[in-house]
C-alpha cells in the first residue's frame, strides 16, 4: 500500500519496468507512468494513491453495474472459496454453482436460450461462439458452412479468431495475421447483408454476429427494425444469429439483455462483463434449445472445447449473488430511467457546446460526437475532453478509431439522478475548457 509520496513514486516506476497493459499507449505509460493508481472503490466512485476521487463514468469496463465496494459479492466468493473453491468441468464433472447459474440464466435470457458453456471472459465467449457454429455445422454434413460475417465498428474482442471478427481496423492491423473466413458489412444495413449472403453463398457462411448496441466501436444504436430483418435473412439462408452481449448484458441498456429492445431471439448469445459486475472472471455463450437438441443428437464422443475456468465455481457463485442484486434492487429499471435522464442531459449540453455534433445511446450507455467547426486540421476533441474531464472528477473513454472522435459513458447502473446530474455538468465544464482553448 502506498502510504506517502516516495512509495507511490515507486510504485510508478515498478509500474513502469514491469507491468505491461493492455490497450495502452507504451509510449505515454513509459513518459508519464499510469495515469492513476486506484487503491478503492465504492458506490460510482474510485479513489486514487493520491486520495482523488473520481465518478467511474465507464464503470471501469462497461461491467462494474452493481458499483463498487459490495462486501455482498466478497462474502460470496469467500463462502465459496472456503467450500470449493475450483474444480473441474471436463468430463462431465459438475458442482452446484454452474449448476444454478445455467438455470438461472436460462430463465433470464430471451426465449429460448436454455444451455450454457462457461468462459473466463468475452473474447473465450466469442472465440467459442465462432468454434461452436462451425462444429454444429460440421454435425449437419455442411463443413463448407464455416465463414462468419461481421459488421464495421463492431467489436468482440482480442483473441485471434474475436480481433478476426472485430470491425474496427486497427485492432484488426495489430499483427495482420488473422483467421481466415471473416468478413465485414456496413453498419444497420441489411440489403448488403443479404447481397453478400447471395454473392457469397449461403451454403459457405455460418454465423452473423453482431451486438444489440456497439459499444467499444461508440456506442451506435441500431433502428428500430434492423433487428428483425437480421433474424429473417438468417432464417432464410439458415445462418446462425449470434448476439454479443458481453457490454449490453444484466441490465445496462435497460433491459436484462439488449436484443430484448428488438423482439427477437438469436441463436447463441455471448455474455462476460456485467454477469459478476467485474468481481469474478466468467463469460460464456448460450444456445437456444432447438441447437442444444440437435447437439445431444449428433455428437459423437467429447465436445473437444474447453477451459480451465470454464464454469469457475468461485466465479458463478458471484454471479449468482451479482444477479440476485440486480434483481433485488431493481437495477435494469434504474438504468432505463436513469439512462433517459442521461441522454436529457447530454440533448441539452449539446445546445450549449458547438463541438458536439450529436448525442445517442440507450440505457446507461451513451455516446458525444464531436465535430471541427473551425476545420483545424488533426484535432480530436475526445481525447482532450477526456483529461479535462479527469482533471474534474470523471473518468469517461475517448473513442478515436476508425475515424471517429466520440466520448462514451457507461456508469454503474446504481447511479442516481443527481450523480447523473454531476456527469453532465463535469462534462459540460469539461468541453467548455476545450473549446476555449482552441477558439479563443
Amino acid at each position: 500500500m502506498a502510504k506517502n509520496k516516495v512509495d507511490i513514486e515507486q510504485l510508478i516506476e515498478m509500474d513502469k519496468k514491469h507491468f505491461l497493459h493492455p490497450t495502452s499507449a507504451i509510449s505515454d505509460q513509459q513518459q508519464f507512468g499510469p495515469a492513476f493508481i486506484f487503491k478503492k472503490g465504492k458506490g460510482i466512485y474510485l479513489e486514487d494513491v493520491n486520495g482523488k476521487k473520481l465518478i467511474d463514468g465507464m464503470s471501469s469496463l462497461w461491467n462494474v453495474n452493481v458499483g463498487h465496494g459490495r462486501k455482498k459479492l466478497a462474502k460470496a466468493a469467500r463462502k465459496q472459496m472456503e467450500k470449493l473453491a475450483y474444480s473441474s468441468c471436463f468430463a462431465t464433472f459438475s458442482h452446484e454453482p454452474a449448476i444454478y447459474l445455467a438455470k438461472k440464466l436460462a430463465e433470464l435470457t430471451p426465449h429460448p436460450l436454455t444451455a450454457t458453456f462457461f468462459t473466463s471472459g468475452g473474447s473465450e465467449a466469442n472465440e467459442t461462439a465462432y468454434k461452436l457454429a462451425r462444429h454444429y455445422w460440421l454435425l449437419k454434413g455442411k463443413p463448407f458452412k464455416k465463414k462468419i460475417i461481421s459488421r464495421k465498428k463492431s467489436y468482440h474482442g482480442v483473441s485471434i479468431g474475436a480481433t478476426s471478427a472485430t470491425g474496427l481496423k486497427e485492432f484488426r492491423a495489430f499483427t495482420k495475421s488473422l483467421a481466415p473466413d471473416f468478413y465485414f458489412v456496413n453498419q444497420f444495413d441489411t440489403t448488403a447483408l443479404e447481397r453478400f449472403i447471395e454473392t457469397e453463398g449461403p451454403e459457405t457462411i455460418a454465423a452473423f454476429i453482431s451486438e444489440p448496441v456497439q459499444g467499444a466501436g461508440g456506442v451506435h444504436v441500431a433502428p428500430e427494425n434492423y433487428f428483425k430483418e437480421i433474424r429473417e435473412i438468417c432464417t432464410k439462408y439458415e445462418i446462425l444469429f449470434i448476439t454479443d452481449e458481453v457490454i449490453t448484458g444484466f441490465g445496462r441498456t435497460g433491459k436484462w439483455f439488449g436484443i430484448e429492445h428488438y423482439g427477437v431471439a438469436p441463436d447463441m448469445m455471448c455474455f462476460a462483463k456485467g454477469i459478476t459486475s467485474g468481481y469474478a472472471q466468467l463469460g460464456g455463450v448460450m444456445i437456444s434449445e432447438e441447437l442444444h437438441h440437435e447437439l445431444i443428437e449428433l455428437s459423437k464422443g467429447p465436445l473437444l472445447h474447453g477451459y480451465t475456468y470454464s464454469g469457475h465455481p468461485t466465479a458463478c457463485a458471484v454471479a449468482l449473488k451479482n444477479i440476485e442484486m440486480i434483481e433485488k434492487e431493481g437495477l435494469v429499471k434504474n438504468a432505463r430511467i436513469r439512462g433517459e435522464e442521461l441522454l436529457e442531459g447530454l440533448n441539452k449540453l449539446k445546445k450549449e457546446r458547438k463541438i458536439v455534433k450529436a448525442v445517442r445511446g440507450l440505457g446507461l450507455m451513451a455516446a458525444l460526437d464531436f465535430k471541427d467547426e473551425h476545420k483545424q486540421k488533426n484535432v480530436l476533441f475526445s481525447p482532450l475532453v477526456f483529461k479535462e474531464a479527469a482533471s474534474r472528477g470523471l473518468i469517461c473513454r475517448a473513442v478515436t478509431l476508425d475515424g471517429q472522435d466520440v466520448i462514451v459513458l457507461a456508469p454503474p447502473l446504481i447511479i442516481n439522478k443527481k450523480q447523473i446530474r454531476k456527469i453532465v455538468q463535469i462534462l459540460n465544464d469539461a468541453i467548455k475548457a476545450v473549446e476555449n482553448a482552441h477558439f479563443h
